[in-house]
């Protein structure tokens, strides 16, 4: 039986050429409007009852935005948001933010500093301090390559909710998996990390992968995070690039099929619901 999902990462926008300069022309799926009423139906057949959806431009009118869309339809459970942790009036943005009981969490693009261990910086260090404060989450945008830097930063923070976004963006397309899966490992003992099962298809090879590619990127992470802090996500629309929503969601379904109902159950609904306090 199919227990009731959730969707733990998906994306909106009002497509923006200039803005939105990250979607290139090997994207051009995705170079226009992706909207609720794009994904509603796809949702109802796939058995979604809510989702959380998660920022892709860098600002606050990002977070505007969302928030409305979260107004309009009752299927967007949580928002995941863009804030300037190392702006000095970051705990007074926390604050306001507070009021929308929607807003769940907040992510930057770490995957793209220039500073690789950018989330060590102290005074993005001081915005992380901050965020359990005002009961928000935590979404860390990250490669491989930053998994390091990451584990310090959730040492320093043990109450703090972190997620890491698509398995931290293992090498799927080339492989091996040997640094990524060592380097994610070490978060086998980090009560208040969670990892999202989802992004994998955009890091195979767009044409031609098959679902055994993912498996050992799955046993991976399910080795290390257990059954209780894995969540699913599609990262649709970012997803067409590579597969079919019902593609993303049947490789999940046929790794976990022979997993008990509890555990399906929690994957797919009660472990988003819990990490991003989704009422």
């Amino acid at each position: 039986m199919q227990p009731p999902i959730i969707d733990a990462h998906q994306h909106f926008w009002k497509f923006d050429p200039v803005r939105d300069a990250w979607i290139t022309d090997d994207m051009k799926k995705l170079q226009r409007d992706w909207l609720p009423s794009d994904i509603e139906h796809i949702f109802s057949e796939n058995h979604v009852e809510g989702s959380v959806v998660v920022q892709a431009d860098p600002s606050e009118n990002e977070n505007d935005y969302l928030l409305d869309l979260a107004d309009q339809y009752s299927f967007i459970k949580g928002v995941v948001g863009w804030l300037d942790l190392k702006d000095d009036r970051v705990e007074e943005r926390l604050k306001y933010y507070r009021q929308f009981s929607r807003m769940k969490g907040f992510r930057n693009l770490l995957q793209g500093e220039n500073h690789r261990d950018s989330m060590l910086n102290p005074a993005f260090q001081r915005g992380i301090g901050l965020l359990n404060k005002y009961g928000f989450s935590y979404d860390l945008l990250i490669l491989p390559d930053q998994l390091g830097y990451t584990e310090k930063l959730v040492a320093t923070f043990p109450d703090q909710r972190f997620v890491i976004d698509h398995l931290a963006k293992p090498p799927i397309r080339t492989g091996p998996v040997s640094d990524w899966k060592s380097d994610m490992r070490k978060f086998a003992g980090y009560q208040n990390v969670y990892c999202k099962i989802s992004g994998m298809v955009t890091e195979a090879d767009w044409k031609y992968w098959e679902e055994k590619d993912f498996r050992p990127y799955m046993d991976t992470v399910v080795e290390t995070f257990g059954t209780k802090r894995l969540i699913f996500g599609s990262d649709s629309p970012v997803c067409i690039l590579a597969a079919a929503y019902d593609e993303v969601k049947r490789i999940a379904d046929n790794y976990f099929n022979s997993f008990s109902i509890s555990e399906r159950a929690d994957f797919f609904a009660h472990n988003a619901q819990e990490f991003y306090q989704l009422s």
